[in-house]
């Protein structure tokens, strides 16, 4: 495919190394910082243990929002080297420049991700 006019590859390439490394540094500090809660009631408490809960799974979901977006940006860095970054994952066409530039690691026109959501 030819390159999208527009598109600053180099550019989005170090954003998206940027954002690899910083949610790769987060992805670690959340692991360290995780908490195995200790969740028997009778030593904390039904509301200290319902806190408990609510946090780790506050953490999980933080984590595997993380964890999807490296996804992404590993995705879009691929397809910088492919020569396939600019254009949709599902339909092919051209992504907008404008798009690109909000977030560099999307995969689809505005068109297709509208009908995936």
């Amino acid at each position: 495919m030819n390159k999208v006019p527009g598109v600053d590859r180099r550019k989005m390439k170090s954003l998206l190394v940027e954002r690899r490394e910083e949610l790769l540094m987060l992805l670690d500090a959340g692991k360290e910082n995780r908490t195995d809660n200790d969740l028997d009631q009778q030593r904390i408490g039904r509301l200290s243990r319902m806190d408990a809960i609510q946090q780790q799974a506050m953490e999980d979901e933080t984590a595997r929002r993380r964890e999807k977006d490296l996804q992404r940006v590993l995705a879009a860095l691929d397809r910088i080297e492919s020569d396939d970054y600019g254009y949709c994952t599902a339909c092919g066409e051209t992504i907008a420049v404008k798009r690109l530039q909000n977030d560099p690691g999307t995969p689809m026109c505005i068109n297709c991700a509208q009908k995936v959501s």
